[in-house]
């Protein structure tokens, strides 16, 4: 995959104008590179290069931070709300936990029909019609009806198979070998930072309110609501992969029905089947942090204010997010050179550490129902302190994970990345949708000692496949990384 901005035209304002040689543009994090152009009989000039790759990545993360800003924060916060709207209105029979299962339930089978869907609309118009779908997920609380909740739980997660699809696919035609890591890291510390600025206003809605009242929900699903809408509103923008120099033009996945027939093809190698061990664990941890972990402080009435640790929460988790994002992101072309898999087992040992200081902090009965038994902490009081730094270490183990996934598809599949990515996706949703119907009858620790399971598991067979390929690239004689 060639990037269309590696050569740029030097140019010079005096009158005697010299032919300069090319040079190779250096990858940076920055959008602008500021270069001497070449030699001038009376003075200099200066040549500002565009990334023009780097700046439809940056809209692209901004899109998907305001979007799920919107979306991450109505997760999180749906079990907490839903038991407001039952005080409320006893006709309303929800569950959190079944909305998010069956989002991730039909997020799976639609996985299946995306990649045929993508080689018909193209990645970007399949990204739109996904982030649609958010939207009036998010909406539908305005209009809090156990009818209304599912249906539009059904339609996100159709929405969900496309925008991950496309965006995946978006990605990588925007990226090369050098710079696949570095633009992964960089989309994920923006994505995730939509678990920051969402919290941090759901916090302050919240701060001291044991019931969520109606005029609270609608100004908190209003404003999320627009915010929403303006992510998708940057999606309109994005260029067309390939079109006035950006990326490439196309993932050759040819007609929908041989686009399905590459996703059946690529699932049954033994690459994809050992990394669908790690994408399984994803799965498992993200329906944790996205709706168990937050569940579990809310009904630890051991703490003061267990409502306003939702929100906080939240922006923890959204800072380890974006801090190993962001790190992976800047130092993405170093990392790559000595494999993804240090990265992924630091994610792992921060993973095991938080979820043992979890034990440690939280009763086994808080994902089931409000509880004051102790914890094994000092008086049996649990600490909110912990309870924050374990947040944080469930975004940055995350992170970890994540990253270094789209790094090594974005790689190993540069050409085959639409059925890559939407086979993530199809195992990550399968494994978030298990996790949420034994959400409902699982106590925390049954939860821990899954999460520690897949870690283990997932961990091993995603260094299996990394180091196979990190063979592979440094057999080559051209290899980039070298």
């Amino acid at each position: 995959m060639e990037e269309s901005v590696d050569e740029q035209e030097s140019y010079s304002s005096v009158s005697n104008l010299h032919m300069v040689e090319e040079e190779e543009e250096e990858e940076t994090f920055s959008a602008v590179d500021e270069s001497v152009a070449g030699d001038c009989c009376n003075g200099y000039c200066t040549s500002f290069i565009i990334d023009i790759n780097l700046v439809t990545i940056l809209m692209q993360a901004t899109a998907f931070m305001l979007l799920f800003s919107a979306h991450k924060t109505t997760a999180l916060i749906m079990q907490v709300v839903i038991k407001s709207i039952q005080a409320e209105d006893p006709n309303f029979s929800g569950s959190g936990y079944i909305s998010l299962a069956v989002i991730y339930a039909v997020f799976a089978s639609f996985n299946w029909l995306a990649p045929s869907c993508l080689s018909y609309l193209g990645p970007k118009l399949t990204m739109i019609a996904g982030g649609i779908t958010y939207i009036i997920f998010v909406a539908g609380f305005l209009w809090p009806q156990t009818v209304i909740l599912y249906l539009t739980s059904v339609l996100v997660g159709a929405g969900a198979a496309l925008i991950w699809t496309g965006q995946g696919n978006y990605l990588t035609l925007m990226s090369t070998q050098k710079t696949i890591s570095r633009n992964s890291g960089i989309f994920w510390a923006m994505l995730q930072s939509s678990m920051l600025f969402g919290n941090l206003f759901v916090f302050y809605q919240f701060m001291g309110k044991e019931i969520i009242d109606q005029h609270t929900r609608t100004i908190v699903f209003i404003a999320l609501t627009v915010v929403g809408a303006i992510g998708v509103g940057i999606l309109f923008t994005l260029p067309k992969p390939g079109a006035d120099g950006s990326g490439r033009a196309d993932d050759g996945l040819g007609s929908p029905f041989n686009a399905l027939k590459k996703s059946f093809a690529l699932f049954k190698t033994r690459d994809m089947l050992l990394l669908s061990a790690t994408f399984f664990y994803t799965g498992i941890e993200l329906s944790f942090f996205s709706g168990v972990y937050s569940a579990c402080l809310s009904a630890t009435l051991r703490f003061p204010d267990p409502k306003r640790l939702v929100g906080l929460s939240g922006m923890f988790i959204g800072t380890g997010e974006i801090l190993g994002g962001g790190v992976f992101g800047i130092f993405g072309s170093k990392t790559v050179k000595f494999g993804r898999d240090p990265i992924v087992l630091l994610g792992y040992l921060v993973h095991m550490l938080c979820f043992f200081l979890i034990f440690l902090n939280l009763p086994t009965m808080s994902p089931l129902q409000n509880t004051r038994d102790p914890s094994f902490l000092a008086n049996g009081h649990p600490s909110e302190v912990v309870a924050m730094l374990c947040s944080f270490m469930l975004g940055f183990g995350d992170a970890c994970f994540n990253t270094q996934i789209y790094s090594i598809l974005g790689s190993v599949y540069e050409d085959n990345s639409g059925p890559a990515f939407a086979l993530f996706k199809f195992t990550q949703s399968l494994s978030a949708a298990a996790c949420f119907f034994y959400s409902s009858v699982f106590e925390l620790y049954w939860h821990l000692a899954i999460l520690v399971a897949f870690a283990t598991v997932g961990t091993l067979t995603f260094c299996a496949v990394e180091w196979k390929a990190h063979r592979h690239l440094k057999a080559k004689p051209d290899t980039p990384f070298d």
